[in-house]
């Protein structure tokens, strides 16, 4: 059973009536939320958290069962997409750019491969923005989902590192030309095992946090975001990668050892 709870207090100049189940509040009850690569891991996670607040979900992906299936990389996709959106529902609240680029590295990534994971991870972002760009709520916000790795590289992971790096940039440009209009904030998430492994041993202890992360920590930040609470917070990256890109890693340090012969096998 739903009620309505009227909120007396004001905040600014606006009383709100929102919908209260189960003893919460639904922030986000009848918003319009877009999530791209919605059919799994994160993707999925974000959506089924804004689904429980009462959202309505939009997520367009290439697997089916989703509420759009279709190639990110395809310009008349993207348009399709958001024809489908605005006839159905007139308006957009949140944008979740989420969907994985390809990880290829410069020894096997292809001319056309490299694109591709660009179109994927940066050029829609930009585009689903730009089509959308008319219909945005007032209160509006988008939150793409980038990576430690726009900051730190493995080898052979040219495209989705060039990709998120794209993101994140992209991300502060958008909120300054969407200022007052639309807020914009990035996440890059750093080991996030998406079927919910809890780890042990070293692949935990290794993390300051002593713990590989999980969906719902990336979900919690992007509600977060898109909430009222961060009505303050625009063109900013959140890392949440349980602190390992703040951890300084020397040979001989704290149990940290480098094995000479991977990295000779790594040169031939």
């Amino acid at each position: 059973m739903l009620l309505v709870k009227k909120n007396t207090q004001c905040c600014g100049s606006r009383n709100r009536n929102r919908i209260f189940a189960g003893g919460f509040y639904m922030e986000f009850n009848n918003k319009v939320v877009i999530v791209t690569g919605g059919a799994q891991g994160i993707g999925k996670t974000i959506a089924e958290e804004f689904q429980k607040q009462g959202a309505l979900i939009c997520s367009i992906d290439k697997q089916l069962g989703v509420y759009f299936t279709g190639d990110l990389a395809q310009q008349d996709t993207l348009e399709k997409f958001a024809q489908k959106v605005i006839t159905e529902y007139g308006h957009v609240d949140y944008l979740i750019n989420n969907a994985l680029p390809l990880m290829k590295g410069i020894d096997n990534c292809s001319y056309e491969e490299f694109n591709y994971a660009l179109k994927v991870g940066v050029t829609a972002p930009f585009y689903l923005a730009k089509l959308f760009q008319p219909y945005f709520s007032e209160g509006a916000a988008i939150v793409n989902i980038s990576s430690s790795r726009d900051r730190m590289s493995q080898p052979q992971t040219e495209s989705y590192t060039a990709a998120k790096g794209g993101i994140s940039a992209l991300t502060h440009a958008l909120a300054v030309s969407l200022a007052g209009r639309v807020r914009v904030n990035s996440i890059s998430p750093g080991w996030i095992d998406t079927d919910f492994t809890e780890y042990t041993g070293a692949d935990a202890v290794q993390q300051p946090v002593h713990r590989v992360g999980n969906p719902m920590d990336i979900a919690n930040m992007v509600l977060f975001l898109c909430s009222e609470k961060a009505g303050f917070i625009t063109g900013e990256n959140i890392c949440i990668d349980g602190g390992m890109t703040k951890q300084m890693i020397y040979h001989g340090d704290c149990g940290w050892r480098l094995d000479m012969s991977l990295d000779m096998k790594s040169k031939k």
